[in-house]
C-alpha cells in the first residue's frame, strides 16, 4: 500500500466514525450537552470538519468547502465565517445547533471528498514538504495530515461517547 492509499484509508475510517456517531439522531440528541461545559455531537462534528476543511485547503492551496460551497450560510452560525471552533467557550459550543444530522454529514462528506481528491494525488516525497514553519521543528505535510486524522478520530470518538450516554439515558 502506498502513502496516498494509506492516507485515504485513514480518512475513510474517520468518515465511518463520524457517520456512526451522528446518523439517525434527532436534533435534540445532536445538540444535547452532558453538562454546561461539555461539547455536543453537533459541535464536535462541526469542529472536526472545520479543522479538516481549513487544514486541507491550506496545504492543497484550495478554498475551504465551508466558504466556497455555501456551507457557512447553510449553518448560519453566529461566528466569523473563518471560525473553526478552536478556542471556543462553552457559550460558543452551545451556539452550534443543527436541525438534523443531514446538515452535519453533508458538510462532512463534502470536505471528505475534497480531502480524498487531495491525498490520492500525493506521493511519498510530497509528504516531506514543509507546510508550517511556525513550529520547531517545522511541520511537514505528512505530520499535518496525521495530526488532522488524529484530531478527527478523537472528536468522532467523543461524539460516539455522547451518543452512547444519550441512548442509555
Amino acid at each position: 500500500m502506498n502513502s496516498a492509499n494509506m492516507l485515504a484509508e485513514a480518512f475513510d475510517r474517520v468518515g465511518e466514525a463520524v457517520h456512526a456517531a451522528a446518523e439517525g439522531l434527532s436534533a435534540d440528541d445532536l445538540n444535547a450537552r452532558l453538562d454546561d461545559g461539555a461539547n455536543s455531537i453537533s459541535w464536535l462534528i462541526w469542529h472536526l470538519t472545520r479543522i479538516q476543511d481549513d487544514h486541507i485547503a491550506g496545504v492543497a492551496g484550495t478554498g475551504q468547502v465551508w466558504l466556497t460551497k455555501g456551507w457557512a450560510d447553510r449553518f448560519g452560525l453566529p461566528f466569523d465565517e473563518a471560525a473553526t471552533g478552536y478556542g471556543h467557550s462553552a457559550d460558543d459550543v452551545a451556539a452550534v445547533r443543527v436541525d438534523s444530522a443531514d446538515l452535519l454529514l453533508g458538510y462532512y462528506d463534502a470536505v471528505h471528498e475534497q480531502t480524498l481528491d487531495f491525498v490520492r494525488g500525493l506521493d511519498g516525497r510530497a509528504l516531506d514538504r514543509i507546510v508550517d514553519e511556525a513550529w520547531s521543528p517545522p511541520v511537514t505535510l505528512g505530520v499535518r495530515l496525521i495530526s488532522v486524522i488524529a484530531e478527527d478520530l478523537q472528536h468522532a470518538g467523543q461524539a460516539a461517547f455522547v451518543r452512547g450516554v444519550r441512548e442509555r439515558a
